[in-house]
């Protein structure tokens, strides 16, 4: 049997913005959990609001790890959390940090989203359009919700916006800033309060011509038109997240030729030639367990 990945903790897969465990056969993390297993990690994937700011789906990750760990006697658990899953990964490191062995940011808005303050502004507060917006949002997540198998998650897309602003973010970093590096673009501290701090991510290269199959991905095509929203991290960006505001901890990498769904594996099959996100995964669970994690 392969245990070349059998961390030491149990590792829990933590989704971002509209995200889910699964629904139907579909996985958020697409054939990762699925491929670490086989290698011989203990891997989870927690059910949380699939829209709501940080701390309220921190809150209901935390409770998840209280009832992992009576249910497997974990002491305990590595976070790998995608996009805002980040975000809220760090939340529950910062405020139980004995429960956390490693916290791991896969292209996490850790600095914000410049796409997110594109949305923000494109609605003004109180007025109808952001009204309708965040009704029709908020229900579109509770639907999503309830497709996974768990309709009663609270659900808020305007809150789950306002924390992905860079303004919110800025907030949240000041109550929370443990593995934020100290200058822009730099390593943030590799291990704060016992727990190791780790990012990658990726950028969108090249034209579309040089793309192959992506040509065809209508979801790579819509984060090539969010990359022009872009204005500090201009061509370094993966369409929702830039490549040194995803920095945290030591980072392994920020500039993988990757799209913001391709890190967890949603991709067109032309771009595997390239790389192949799920080996990523694979190679990081040999990191924590070489880590002792």
């Amino acid at each position: 049997m392969d245990d070349s990945v059998n961390t030491r903790y149990p590792i829990l897969l933590v989704h971002g913005l509209f995200g889910f465990d699964r629904i139907g056969s579909h996985h958020y993390f697409h054939g990762i959990k699925q491929a670490l297993n086989e290698c011989g990690a203990s891997v989870f994937v927690p059910i949380i609001s699939a829209a709501n700011d940080n701390e309220a789906r921190g809150d209901q990750l935390l409770k998840q790890i209280h009832n992992l760990r009576r249910q497997v006697g974990a002491q305990r658990v590595n976070l790998i959390g995608h996009s805002q899953g980040a975000l809220t990964a760090r939340y529950v490191a910062a405020i139980a940090p004995e429960l956390i062995a490693s916290v791991t940011s896969v292209s996490g808005p850790n600095h914000g989203s410049e796409l997110a303050d594109r949305l923000r502004l494109a609605f003004v507060p109180g007025r109808l359009g952001e009204t309708v917006a965040a009704a029709l949002t908020t229900s579109f997540s509770a639907f999503l919700s309830a497709l996974s198998g768990h309709p009663r998650l609270p659900q808020n897309a305007l809150n789950a916006l306002n924390a992905l602003t860079t303004d919110g973010v800025a907030t949240f970093n000041r109550q929370y800033p443990q593995g934020l590096p100290d200058r822009w673009g730099g390593m943030g501290p590799a291990q704060v309060n016992a727990v190791h701090y780790y990012s990658w991510s990726g950028i969108i290269k090249g034209s579309r011509l040089a793309e192959s199959l992506n040509l065809l991905d209508p979801l790579h095509n819509a984060l090539r038109v969010f990359d022009s929203f872009f204005t500090r991290e201009t061509r370094e960006n993966d369409g929702m997240v830039g490549r040194f505001s995803s920095h945290l901890g030591q980072v392994i990498r920020s500039d993988y030729p990757l799209d913001h769904l391709d890190t967890i594996n949603h991709m067109a099959r032309g771009s595997r030639r390239r790389i192949n996100p799920v080996e990523l995964y694979i190679e990081h669970a040999k990191r924590l367990k070489e880590a002792g994690l």
